[in-house]
């Protein structure tokens, strides 16, 4: 149950060895992902060039070009991931694992990101709670934010870290992988959602 101290925050807290088995996990997805992705936009790319050269003269070189045009931002989705998991790797090197994934007070929840250099920080006025749903065969839960919210919102802090964008506003190109892993927590789902729901009066929880 949920401190009934309002001043007293409630803490969740990390399991390793699952992080780190997510974390690669995560590494996986991405990189499948990113190669499926790569091998649709040159697909995509060599037969545009291939109808033009074909049927040069026939008219259809504009739909060419346009299919070459769709093509390239799967191809730079590519090279995104890459240089994502490049910097989280940079990051995991430089940077013990944060014994604490969140805390819960009635000013709002801090969330340690896997990846991101601080924590984020939300008042209750910005934030919804969490959405569970099931990745993988993993269940994870998602920031679910206010709309209209984002990194220059009033009280809000981290929001603008690559790697906490990476999951909360994910590119519509990658992949989504979740923010925590639920078997990683060592508190259950339910007992989150009642201390969200005591800490911010009702006004956010975990939705299912």
């Amino acid at each position: 149950m949920p401190p009934r101290d309002p001043g007293q925050p409630f803490v969740v807290g990390i399991d390793r060895d699952a992080v780190l088995r997510r974390r690669e996990v995560v590494r996986t997805v991405e990189r499948r992902g990113a190669w499926v992705t790569l091998a649709l936009g040159t697909i995509g790319i060599v037969a545009a060039i291939y109808a033009l050269i074909a049927f040069r003269g026939s008219g259809m070189w504009p739909f060419a070009l346009l299919l070459i045009a769709a093509m390239i931002p799967l191809v730079l989705s590519t090279v995104l991931v890459y240089r994502l998991q490049a910097e989280r790797v940079e990051w995991y090197d430089a940077n013990e694992l944060p014994p604490v994934a969140m805390r819960i007070s009635a000013k709002g929840l801090e969330l340690a990101c896997d990846g991101a250099a601080f924590p984020v920080v939300l008042p209750w006025a910005t934030v919804r709670g969490f959405t569970q749903h099931k990745l993988l065969g993993q269940y994870m839960l998602d920031l679910a934010l206010v709309r209209g919210v984002g990194a220059t919102t009033a009280g809000v802090r981290g929001l603008d870290q690559p790697s906490v964008r990476s999951v909360v506003k994910p590119n519509p190109l990658l992949r989504p992988t979740g923010m925590f892993l639920v078997k990683a927590l060592d508190q259950p789902v339910h007992v989150i959602d009642e201390a969200i729901k005591h800490f911010s009066d009702g006004t956010a929880g975990v939705l299912r």
